[in-house]
C-alpha cells in the first residue's frame, strides 16, 4: 500500500518513522507547496493514503485523487482539508485531537508569564551591562504584574483550555470561560459565562477554539471595545481567530495592554503583518506544539489512526 506524507520536515527533525513505514511503502516529502494544487495532485498520485500536516487538500484535489481512501491530518485542526468533499467521495478523514494538550497549555502560560514577568527583556538588559552599571541592587525596565486575583477568560473549553484553566487556578486566578454549548460537572472554582460577559470581565483572554467560518475574526474591533483597558490577549489556537489589524491598532493605543501570539493568519508571517510593528506584541513561530515528546505522541497517534483504519475501525474520524 502506498502512503504519501506531504510535509514531514517540521514534524520530523529527530523522530523515528519505522512504525509508519511498516504499514506500507511510504514516500515522505519535507514540504509541498500550499498553493499549487497540481503539485499536490502529482505527489498524491495513485496513493490510497495521504498524510498532511499543514498542506491543504482542496475539494478539487480530493475529487481528482481517484484512488484516495484515507486522509490523515497530523494535527488537531482540520480547516485545511475540504472535509465535505472527502465525505462525498467516501474518503475517511482523521485528526489527532489531544496530542498537544500539555505542551500547548504550558506554552500559553509561558506567553502569559513572559508578558507579566518580562524575563526575556531583563535577561537581555543584564547581559548588556545595565545591572552591572547601575547604582542599585535592582531595577526593572517595564512594570511587572502579579497574576493572583486577575481574571482568566478562556474562549472555548476543550482539552487545552481545561488544562490552562487548572494552571491559571494554581496561580490564584479566578477562571471564567465561554463555550458554544453548556458544560456540566464543572469545578467550583470556574464559571461559564456569555462571550460578552467574558470580554467585559477578563483581565487575560486566551483563545482555544477551532477555526470555523463563525470564529474567523472573532476578536475584532467590536469585541475589543468591550474588553477592559489593558487586557492581555493570548492565542495559541489559530491566527485567523483575530482580526490582526484591529488587534494591532488596539495594542498601539493601549486598549490591549499586551498580546502573546504563537499563530498568525498567514504562516510563515508576512513582513507586512501589522502585528510586527505593534506595541507589546510577543510573537513566536507556531511552536507551542513542538516539544519532542509532543511530536512523538503525534506520530504515534498518526500510526494508530491509520492502523485502526486498515483494520476496519473508526478512530479520531472527523467526517461521517
Amino acid at each position: 500500500m502506498k502512503i504519501v506524507l506531504l510535509d514531514g520536515l517540521a514534524l520530523n527533525q529527530d523522530l523515528d518513522w519505522t512504525a509508519l513505514k511498516k504499514l506500507g511503502h511510504c514516500t515522505r516529502y519535507d514540504r509541498t507547496s500550499v498553493t499549487d494544487d497540481a503539485e499536490i495532485l502529482r505527489r498524491i498520485g495513485d496513493a490510497p493514503v495521504v498524510l498532511t500536516h499543514k498542506t491543504p487538500l482542496s475539494a478539487d484535489v480530493i475529487q481528482h485523487s481517484a484512488q484516495l481512501k484515507y486522509i490523515g491530518i497530523m494535527g488537531t485542526g482540520y480547516d485545511m482539508v475540504a472535509v465535505a468533499a472527502a465525505q462525498a467521495a467516501g474518503i475517511t478523514v482523521t485528526n489527532i485531537p489531544t496530542y498537544g494538550t500539555e505542551a500547548v497549555a504550558q506554552f500559553t502560560i509561558a506567553l502569559l508569564l513572559e508578558i507579566t514577568s518580562q524575563v526575556g527583556l531583563h535577561n537581555d538588559l543584564v547581559h548588556a551591562g545595565r545591572w552591572a552599571q547601575g547604582p542599585d541592587f535592582t531595577f526593572w525596565a517595564k512594570p511587572l504584574i502579579e497574576l493572583r486575583g486577575k481574571v482568566m477568560g478562556l474562549v472555548g473549553y476543550g482539552h487545552i483550555a481545561q488544562r490552562v484553566a487548572a494552571l491559571a487556578h494554581a496561580f490564584g486566578m479566578p477562571v471564567i470561560f465561554y463555550n458554544h454549548r453548556p458544560k456540566d460537572h464543572l469545578p467550583n472554582w470556574i464559571q461559564q459565562v456569555s462571550f460578552s460577559e467574558l470580554l467585559h470581565r477578563a483581565d487575560v483572554i486566551s483563545l482555544h477554539v477551532l477555526q470555523k467560518p463563525e470564529t474567523i475574526g472573532l476578536i475584532n474591533a467590536a469585541a475589543i471595545q468591550q474588553m477592559k483597558d489593558g487586557v492581555i490577549l493570548l492565542n495559541t489556537a489559530r491566527g485567523k481567530l483575530i482580526n490582526e489589524a484591529d488587534v494591532a491598532a488596539a495594542l498601539n493605543r493601549g486598549k490591549i495592554g499586551a498580546a502573546g501570539l504563537d499563530v498568525v493568519s498567514r504562516e510563515p508571517i508576512r513582513a507586512d503583518n501589522p502585528l510586527l510593528a505593534a506595541k507589546n506584541c510577543f510573537l513566536t513561530p507556531h511552536i507551542a506544539w513542538a516539544p519532542q515528546e509532543t511530536r512523538q505522541r503525534l506520530l504515534d497517534i498518526t500510526v494508530s489512526n491509520l492502523t485502526a483504519f486498515l483494520a476496519g475501525h473508526r478512530q479520531n474520524v472527523v467526517n461521517n
